[in-house]
């Protein structure tokens, strides 16, 4: 089957009519802000591998885990094995069986409510979760603190995403969903300089400034949610019409008037949303017509944490603490990977919209693919079980997991996010994005619930584990996935019903599509006639 090539800047007639979509100050500062979402997120992955291998936190929650460290640092016990704790695995992971749990209803209050609702309760839950943490006196009220904040990450992953692609320009909507991505690299290297510096400084009790600090990126996600604006798409899909079409204005910087054709698309989609009541809504993800977009979603955010990113970035002090690293150049290590990660960030946001989401993911894959097996078979071969990696090799590894986590960095990280939130049908788009959080966390969870324990009994065959995804993964993104880019939001259903496949599986609906988008091309063209302008 050949590759699903689809145009990077087109958009159809319709979308060419489409008036201010041009990047302005107000709408860099609304996506600015509302990206600031992925700090929560960012924030907590960064901080927690850091936070597991600090001696005094081991101590008090984990007593097993710190007499294993001491013991695999005096050569008398396998490093591999040093953290393989299930309860210990329990305090990474619970947090993403609780953002699973949250989506549904997530997904309900934004269909309901609206997006701003959503990112304040988000921002509330997360608020509670960083405070029980910090003054957590025994397990329990870590793991409850856990949940707390998967319910605060699980609501603004849903929501966060869907209101940046709503409120960007279409043309430039790919760098302005990817401000999620982008600020949730921030958070992890912030997390990252953080545990360093409690490090250094040596205090007992740094681990409570670590987690209680996640409360910043709160309160600035519960302000976001006060000052920004909704989002055009979910006033019109509510009945506010008349202000949809006034907050439209303003996103586009232009007169209300200039804006009734991109208007006119989204009310039309809100008609057909208004069409399936919130409980049907997740049934609908299953119609002929969405499948396709439901079965990309669900493989593009299961497929992110096989990329192996998340058990990196959640234990990359432990990976290089098992290797034979001090505990402060583990944790400088993980301050060095994290920064490139940010960087290339920037990287993605400038070329998304330019190459495409496509190209993206493919250089990204081959990038990942050939790291991940470089990484296995330095470990393989320069890693004695009860020594250190030698100096060289070790700054080798470190090189190797930096250029792994740039390839992420501009490809399955943010389009991660990005795709899923473009794809969705807007009768079925909140369901879309709770359906992407969902398996998302689900592997998540997996993942970091089974890490420690798969390097255990795998040890640098884990890095071949995870570079076999990768190369599944690239495969089904040169043939099956359309492009996107330059695509406006309403019109990304058509991309599915022109390839091959997805034509097949969408059956009838497919033609139902086509047809409809060659009607409103028609009127188009009718119209540019009666006014001269061809």
């Amino acid at each position: 089957m050949a590759p699903a090539i689809g145009a990077q800047s087109g958009g159809g007639a319709r979308a060419s009519l489409y008036k201010g979509q041009n990047m302005h100050a107000y709408i860099i500062m609304i996506g600015l802000v509302a990206g600031c979402g992925g700090l929560l997120f960012g924030y907590d992955i960064g901080v927690s591998g850091g936070v597991i291998s600090m001696a005094a936190f081991q101590q008090k929650f984990f007593p097993s885990v710190y007499d294993k460290a001491q013991a695999a640092a005096a050569g008398d016990t396998d490093p591999y094995c040093t953290f393989d704790d299930q309860l210990l695995q329990l305090f990474s992971s619970s947090l993403y069986l609780a953002g699973m749990a949250i989506s549904l209803p997530a997904a309900i209050l934004t269909r309901r409510m609206g997006r701003k609702i959503t990112m304040l309760v988000a921002s509330l839950f997360f608020l509670a979760g960083a405070g029980l943490n910090a003054g957590a006196v025994n397990t329990g009220m870590l793991i409850v603190g856990r949940i707390l904040l998967g319910f605060g990450i699980g609501s603004a992953n849903s929501v966060v995403p869907l209101y940046l692609s709503e409120a960007a320009p279409y043309k430039w909507r790919g760098a302005m969903t990817m401000l999620f991505q982008l600020t949730m690299t921030i958070g992890i290297f912030a997390a990252s300089l953080i545990n360093y510096g409690v490090n250094e400084h040596g205090s007992d009790n740094g681990w409570r400034l670590s987690l209680g600090l996640a409360g910043v990126p709160a309160v600035i996600l519960f302000v976001a949610s006060l000052i920004l604006p909704e989002t055009p798409n979910s006033l019109i899909e509510r009945g506010r019409v008349e202000e949809g079409r006034c907050v439209l204005a303003k996103l586009r910087n232009i007169s209300v008037e200039d804006v009734e054709t991109e208007f006119e698309d989204i009310r039309e989609a809100a008609v057909a949303a208004g069409a399936v009541g919130p409980s049907a809504q997740w049934r609908a993800l299953f119609a002929p017509r969405n499948r396709p977009a439901l079965i990309t979603t669900c493989l593009i955010a299961g497929f992110q944490q096989l990329t192996g990113i998340n058990a990196i970035m959640f234990y990359a002090p432990q990976i290089f603490q098992t290797i034979g690293s001090g505990h402060s150049t583990a944790l400088l290590s993980t301050v060095v990977i994290n920064s490139v990660n940010m960087v290339c960030t920037f990287v993605a946001i400038y070329a998304v919209d330019r190459f495409g989401r496509r190209g993206l993911f493919l250089e990204g894959g081959v990038q990942m693919i050939a790291t991940l097996f470089a990484a296995g078979a330095l470990i393989a071969v320069e890693f004695n079980k009860y020594t250190s990696l030698p100096s060289a090799a070790a700054a080798g590894l470190l090189v190797i997991v930096c250029i792994y986590d740039a390839g992420f960095s501009w490809s399955w990280g943010p389009l991660g996010w990005l795709v899923p939130s473009e794809i969705q049908a807007m009768d079925v788009r909140g369901a879309g994005m709770g359906a992407a959080v969902i398996i998302n966390f689900l592997f998540t969870f997996f993942i970091g619930q089974a890490f420690l324990s798969m390097m255990c009994g795998m040890k640098f065959g884990v890095y071949f584990f995870f570079g076999g995804w990768v190369i599944i993964m690239t495969i089904f993104i040169y043939f099956f996935l359309p492009e996107t880019a330059g695509v406006p939001i309403e019109e990304v259903q058509l991309s599915f019903a022109q390839h091959p496949l997805w034509r097949k599986i969408m059956g009838s609906a497919a033609d139902e599509v086509i047809a409809a988008s060659e009607k409103r091309d028609l009127v188009v063209k009718q119209g540019r006639v009666e006014s001269g302008s061809f």
